[in-house]
């Protein structure tokens, strides 16, 4: 199946994120996981083969064994509006059919080991979103607890690091300790999980939605190396930042392009796009057990 850099399905309003195609149908959405992928806040100009299809059966796989309430409605195309059915063979894999909820504006990040941003803030003042940490902690530590460290959502640039009570004067209280409480939890079964088979998650962020009724839902993508920082165990060490199941592998040959980062990125090469493809499949592969379909 060739990689798909974006979906063109006519007749329905569509949003295109930075991976994602999202299209309006009313009361539901059809999202498409496209092979796009990005890096400093750019989309590079090269999809990633067979990225959109780890990202969705991914995330479907931790929808069943997590069975947590969310937006999931199908998979089959057949089931969907005669357009998106009638690109079946571009679009299966990577579609979804889902509930439309009202989006909580707060991406809420869990973090099990002193990692990127959390990292940063923690050498800085001893805490990370407002929660002192033990003193001496070195990075990829293991955190006594996860911790939950919400985040601002931001349409350009990067999410903004918030306090819980921030968190609360946007969410209202009872939201705010109903989502810690989720995500926490739904972490910990992961985390735990993902150990057995071979991978630490670092950290991770969820986006919740709101049901018309005001049930609160899972929502967008779960548990995938686009929004959680996936280590191999095997090479986990304290004091350096561990390779990891994502883009980091982009993000370093970018860094040796000379690209300035405020103009259109260059193209991705076979030698990168390769290695980086591999990554995402192991990753699917360790926690599914199996091969990507």
């Amino acid at each position: 199946m060739p990689p798909l850099l974006q979906s063109n399905v006519a007749g329905h309003p569509v949003r295109r994120g930075k991976v994602r195609d999202v299209y309006d149908l009313g009361d539901r959405l059809v999202i498409v996981a496209s092979d796009r992928i990005s890096a400093f806040d750019w989309v590079l100009p090269t999809p990633i083969p067979d990225k959109g299809r780890v990202l969705t059966a991914l995330s479907l796989f931790w929808f069943d064994f997590l069975g947590v309430p969310n937006h999931l409605l199908g998979t089959d195309m057949k089931d969907m509006p005669a357009k998106f059915a009638a690109r079946a063979d571009e679009l299966a894999g990577r579609t979804v059919l889902v509930r439309k909820a009202r989006v909580v504006p707060v991406e809420c990040v869990v973090r099990g080991y002193l990692a990127g941003s959390g990292w940063k803030e923690y050498r800085a003042g001893g805490a990370v979103c407002g929660i002192p940490l033990p003193p001496g902690l070195r990075q990829s530590e293991q955190l006594p607890e996860p911790i939950f460290t919400p985040a601002t959502k931001e349409e350009v640039g990067h999410d903004e690091n918030i306090s819980f009570e921030r968190m609360a004067q946007i969410t209202g209280l009872d939201v705010a300790e109903e989502l810690r409480r989720r995500s926490l939890d739904v972490y910990r079964r992961a985390a735990e999980y993902a150990r057995s088979r071979g991978i630490l998650i670092a950290d991770t962020k969820f986006e919740w939605g709101a049901l018309p009724g005001g049930e609160l839902i899972l929502i967008d993508e779960v548990l995938t190396p686009d929004s959680s920082r996936f280590w191999p165990a095997d090479g986990y060490r304290v004091g350096i930042s561990p390779p990891s199941f994502d883009k980091q592998f982009v993000r370093d040959w970018l860094e040796t392009t000379g690209w300035d980062k405020n103009s259109p990125p260059p193209e991705v090469p076979p030698e990168v796009v390769g290695p980086t493809r591999a990554k995402y499949l192991e990753a699917f592969e360790r926690l599914t057990g199996r091969a990507l379909t």
